[in-house]
């Protein structure tokens, strides 16, 4: 009995995990969604699109062939950028995070950028992790150092 109440659970689980991901087209995207992975992103091309409920709020995850992962808000708004270990473009990322990052650390790169409710990660080639302000200013750099 007890085995078929955790196995009832477990496919509940994952039901519903597979309702809060549903794969999509990407026409389905929002038109700023779009409009962002072919201005910044056209060098590659959507492996999968998924409409995606994290933190509450409804989202959209998309993972592009070169192996990068963009989120959107769902407004169509960039929520995070990964890139795993390898560089983003960062055209779209605030001159004053660039600039604090090419004085800083000129032989790195951003490798990740995302937009929380609170503050904004970075993550660079080398591994540190920066954390900034909504309007760009640093809060935490290598070693946890708050400026």
């Amino acid at each position: 009995m007890k085995t078929k109440i955790i196995m009832a659970v477990l496919l509940l689980g994952f039901v519903i995990s597979a309702k809060a991901q549903k794969k999509i087209e990407t026409t389905e995207l929002p038109k700023p969604a779009q409009e962002f992975l072919q201005k910044y992103f056209s060098y590659t091309s959507v492996e999968i699109a998924k409409k995606d409920a994290e933190h509450g709020e409804k989202g959209y995850e998309v993972k592009l062939k070169d192996g990068t992962e963009v989120e959107f808000w769902k407004d169509g708004s960039y929520r995070e950028v990964d890139g795993d270990d390898k560089p983003i473009p960062t055209e779209f990322i605030p001159a004053s995070i660039k600039d604090y990052v090419f004085k800083n650390y000129p032989n790195e790169k951003i490798t990740h950028i995302d937009f929380g409710h609170k503050d904004l990660d970075v993550d660079l080639t080398n591994d540190i992790d920066l954390e900034f302000t909504k309007e760009g200013k640093i809060l935490k750099d290598k070693n946890n150092n708050v400026k």
